[in-house]
């Protein structure tokens, strides 16, 4: 399992605080970069900062299933002694969840502050409050909901036949994955376009051009690195997760964001209603941003919840 750490750990190993990724993202997120997802939380974390290294014991782990060093479909199978590819099995958010907590108990961590998370990493923090609910005194769910909401960007067959128009794909047996980066290079281009990244550019000053070539580079970047079948195995994840009958369950207290703009998870008054059921000692937090930004707006526009985080970590 890959991770990084920040700060450190009380003698108690109770001042923790594990902050987790999204779909497509790593355990670099809160780490200084350029990449779409790498580095995006890189403004909350440090002395004095919501994320405070000064009190907390942060960690971020790369997900079960993913292709940033955990345990996924590019990993070698012992028994073949070959990468799992298509053969990597099916998993879920508590499959996730249960490999962050052997982690966590490693490495000396007895109790969460929080966890916290945008998209993905917000499926994650529910899973969390609903699998381990006394070593967890708060979540941050952001950009992200108890469920996974249908749509084009959220479809499994529109996934599958994505990754069908290279002829080398094979059915999801590809001989070589060199010969898919150009098809996840045009894949990762529209996403950053759903995402909202050309915002994200042009509000740090980049004009059109820029922000095209930026989006090039950060879209060939990742084709490189990204395996085409942890795609599938973590849209599966996301699609088996839905936790709205749950959620009276939570006794965590709940920061809930959401952004006006977000095509993957855009505010519904009906899901603010049900993460309302949550049973914290504090009522529900939510906070709807209104920005450009869309997806990407828990990094970019951090401002716009950050304080609400602080407050959350306070009264943990």
């Amino acid at each position: 399992m890959a991770y990084v750490t920040y700060g450190e750990l009380a003698p108690d190993g109770r001042n923790a605080i594990l902050a987790t990724h999204g779909y497509t993202a790593s355990h670099l997120m809160l780490a200084h970069g350029a990449g779409t997802a790498e580095g995006s939380w890189a403004p909350l974390i440090g002395p004095g900062k919501p994320l405070d290294t000064d009190k907390y014991f942060i960690v971020c782990s790369n997900m079960l299933g993913s292709s940033y060093g955990t345990t996924g479909p590019g990993s070698i199978d012992p028994a073949s002694g070959v990468a799992y590819g298509a053969d990597y099995p099916d998993i879920t958010l508590t499959d996730i969840v249960e490999v962050q907590h052997r982690l966590l108990s490693r490495l000396g961590v007895r109790h969460l502050k929080c966890v916290v998370g945008p998209s993905f990493g917000g499926f994650q923090a529910l899973q969390w409050a609903l699998d381990h609910p006394d070593w967890v005194d708060s979540i941050g769910v952001v950009v992200s909901a108890p469920y996974l909401p249908a749509s084009e960007y959220s479809s499994l067959e529109s996934l599958q036949a994505e990754l069908a128009t290279n002829a080398q794909w094979n059915n999801g047996r590809c001989a070589s994955l060199d010969t898919m980066v150009e098809t996840l290079e045009q894949m990762r281009l529209s996403t950053m376009d759903t995402y909202g990244m050309s915002a994200v550019l042009a509000a740090r000053g980049f004009d059109a051009e820029e922000c095209a070539a930026r989006c090039r580079l950060m879209s060939a970047t990742w084709a490189r690195e990204f395996n085409p079948y942890s795609l599938l195995v973590l849209m599966k994840a996301a699609l088996a997760f839905d936790v709205r009958d749950r959620l009276d369950e939570i006794r965590a207290d709940v920061l809930y964001v959401v952004a006006d703009t977000d095509k993957l998870f855009p505010p519904d008054p009906t899901v603010q209603t049900a993460m309302g059921r949550t049973r914290g000692r504090r009522p529900m937090h939510y906070v709807q941003m209104r920005t450009d930004f869309g997806h990407s707006a828990s990094g970019a526009g951090h401002a716009l919840w950050s304080e609400s985080l602080r407050d959350l970590l306070h009264h943990a």
